[in-house]
């Protein structure tokens, strides 16, 4: 008695028959079931006969997939594929056109069947259609069923491309070469040249000799979407088929006869819809092209090269007026030099070649930033002097940025990498401009310079005004914009104040598509968590921060520093002499009690501000706060080095005053550990021993060696 599980409960058909309702045992022989049900309808010859699904792909079934049948599946009893392979092997050769037709026309819906396939290329079938085809005699249906059936058998890779003689690739393409040709044998002619080229490299200079790339063009023009997709993918086959040397030298023709701008104009713009297939085919010719750009992005900057080192020193001589150089000995012009490359943004300004070794960007950096200078030098004047005159860690750094973005835009175009089989996510932009990562970048970097002041960004928030930049890319890039201009004005509209807007509506929406469980755990940790971010806050208040004391005259501003206490009772305040100085409490000789503080203040209502509205800058308003004492008639007048300081700052005084946080900080914090812990909280963790200690810090390397000393290079 078979198990239940090896039954299958199927119901089989054939034409003028009531259907049979079997229970399959898969246990036994096909050939017996086959043979049972032949009985039931008494049909002689039971091995004449197979069963094929009558769903989906109609492939027949074999012991070897006979394991795939599920329940309720409809099967039917149909020719044994030996036996229609026989027929139809037959009856492409019959006087008869009508049976000619019939039988060819068959030959192609069967041929996709792997094991119909089999049985007819084992006849010598697939030779007796090169034959029909290479004759040229048969009329255009009977050609076109000749080519379909010839490619679905060729596709199953039972036989080799490279078998085929010359006069077959040659009459084939003279099929696509042909103007005055049936559509059908063209469109499946195309289909045939592009699965040689992807089987076989060594077919290639072939159908390149065969088929002129001027006519591939021609045929991108015809209003058959059929033929205008078919003739897109031989022209991508080639490309990708061709080697390096090769694969420039079509992309420069096809760059000469404008390629790009008549598929941006006629295809994207097209009012003929554009299928998936040709999507992908858009796609993979994009991949292609900006892969030319992977071998920039992967070689490092020789310092030794001459060619490189000029480049590096004409982005310089582009920024700043070098009329005098020539008069300057070595060591000033030296000194000189080092000083613009700081001041063009690059961490080793002594050797600026040591920030492009890195790869990738690589080399492609470099370009990136000289065409800039070169295609837009009163951008790139404006950029550079802009942030030379900014203050002190508020500059954004030409250089560090231009590598790193151009690092974000090869991530985000995915140069270096190879297409996916199934990606279709072009951009239409791509083909409005020839040098799209060059134009994209110039736009970019003057919106990182941009971005930078809306966060008025220091050099230690770097990591995340690149971040922003990327994600007003990225968003910018998914609304597919058509062309350099749409990009441009779309990625600018796109502020900081828009992304932190998107990011929150996302967050909510996020929100309100967890489970209430999840909702529930959220605000139950919530307290918890806003209680940890006090404490932190109150630690930092201790640990004390050094403060600016703004005066007319910049380099005579004093230092003060201000720390609260322990125990949280008395804020303790003091100047000091040094920069670098923690002064202790006790050397801290004034002090104010926390009892006595009445409130704080920000900004315009500040006190040291509404003195000094004359010298007052929208960066010092950001930065400014102040606390109230003695019946509000005295006041404490902070400045912030920095918003992570004054975050800090005001979230600890409103915790001492008993009031709630309410910095953009405390809210970005929270919200990390919210959902960090809420992950933490869901994660499966059975089984999973957790320790009580910390794992023990590893013991230092026995040398340094492997740590590059940059002070010697800066000197």
């Amino acid at each position: 008695m078979p198990q239940q599980k090896d039954i299958v409960k199927i119901a089989i058909q054939m034409p003028g028959a009531y259907p049979q309702l079997i229970q399959l045992d898969q246990k036994k022989p096909l050939s017996a079931v086959i043979k049972e049900v032949c009985d039931k309808w008494n049909k002689p010859d039971p091995e004449n006969y197979a069963l094929q699904y009558t769903d989906g792909v109609q492939c027949y079934i074999t012991e070897s997939n006979r394991v795939d049948i599920k329940n309720g599946s409809i099967l039917r009893l149909t020719t044994a594929p030996g036996r229609c392979a026989e027929d139809l092997y037959k009856g492409i050769q019959s006087s008869d056109s009508g049976v000619r037709c019939d039988s060819l026309k068959l030959l192609a819906a069967v041929s996709t069947d792997i094991t119909f396939a089999q049985e007819f290329i084992s006849r010598d079938g697939h030779s007796l259609l090169v034959q029909i085809v290479e004759g040229a005699s048969e009329e255009p249906l009977l050609m076109t069923h000749a080519l379909t059936g010839f490619l679905e058998l060729m596709d199953h890779g039972i036989v080799s491309w490279e078998n085929l003689s010359s006069v077959f690739i040659k009459k084939v393409a003279s099929f696509v070469n042909a103007n005055a040709v049936d559509a059908s044998i063209q469109q499946v002619s195309l289909a045939i040249l592009e699965s040689m080229v992807q089987s076989s490299s060594s077919l290639f200079p072939q159908i390149m000799q065969e088929v002129s790339l001027e006519r591939l063009i021609t045929l991108l023009q015809v209003t058959n979407l059929q033929i205008q997709t078919k003739a897109m993918a031989l022209l991508v086959a080639l490309l990708q088929t061709a080697g390096d040397s090769d694969r420039q030298t079509l992309l420069a023709f096809l760059s000469k006869k404008n390629l790009r701008m008549y598929i941006y104009k006629n295809i994207i713009h097209s009012s003929m819809p554009m299928g998936d297939e040709m999507a992908h085919y858009l796609y993979v010719l994009q991949s292609v092209s900006l892969n030319l750009l992977e071998s920039r992005m992967r070689t490092p900057m020789d310092i030794y090269s001459q060619e490189q080192r000029e480049t590096l020193q004409g982005l310089r001589q582009a920024a700043f007026e070098t009329e005098s150089e020539g008069s300057l000995n070595n060591e000033r012009r030296r000194s000189l030099c080092a000083k613009e490359f700081r001041k063009l943004g690059f961490s080793n300004n002594s050797n600026p070649g040591q920030d492009l070794i890195r790869i990738p960007p690589g080399l492609l950096a470099l370009d990136t930033m000289s065409y800039f200078s070169t295609r837009y030098p009163d951008a790139f004047s404006r950029f550079v002097l802009e942030n030379s005159s900014r203050e002190d860690k508020h500059e954004c750094p030409f250089a560090r940025s231009s590598i790193q973005l151009t690092l974000i835009l090869c991530e985000i175009l995915r140069i270096g990498e190879p297409p996916s089989e199934t990606g279709s996510n072009y951009h239409p932009v791509f083909f409005s401009q020839d040098r799209l990562l060059e134009e994209l970048f110039c736009i970019c970097i003057q919106l990182v310079n941009k971005t930078w002041k809306e966060m008025r960004a220091t050099q230690e928030d770097f990591d995340k005004v690149m971040q922003v930049v990327r994600e007003q890319i990225t968003r910018t890039l998914s609304t597919k914009p058509t062309s350099l201009e749409l990009f441009k004005n779309k990625v600018n509209a796109l502020n900081y104040g828009e992304i932190l807007k998107l990011r929150q509506t996302e967050r909510l929406h996020q929100e309100e598509t967890l489970a209430p469980p999840v909702l529930e755990l959220k605000e139950r940790l919530k307290p918890e968590l806003q209680e940890l971010i006090r404490q932190q806050r109150l630690n930092r208040l201790c640990h004390g921060t050094l403060f600016r004391k703004i005066s007319s005259r910049r380099r005579q501003d004093k230092l003060w520093y201000c720390r609260l206490s322990p125990n949280h009772k008395v804020l303790h305040y003091g100047d000091v002499e040094e920069e670098n100085e923690t002064p202790s409490i006790e050397t801290l000789q004034d002090k104010i009690p926390v009892a006595d503080i009445k409130a704080l203040l920000t900004g315009k209502d500040c006190p040291h501000m509404k003195e000094n509205k004359g010298k007052q800058t929208k960066e010092m308003l950001d930065l400014a706060f102040s606390i109230t004492y003695d019946v509000e008639e005295y006041s404490l007048n902070f400045i912030a080095s920095s918003r992570t300081d004054f975050c800090l700052w005001t979230d600890g005084l409103n915790v001492l005053l008993g009031r709630e946080m309410n910095s953009e900080s405390m809210r970005s914090e929270l919200e990390i550990l919210l959902s960090m812990e809420i992950k933490l909280r869901l994660l499966d963790l059975e089984n999973v021993p957790i320790p009580d200690t910390a794992p023990p810090i590893p013991k230092p390397p026995s040398n340094f060696n492997f740590c590059y000393d940059f002070s010697q290079a800066e000197q």
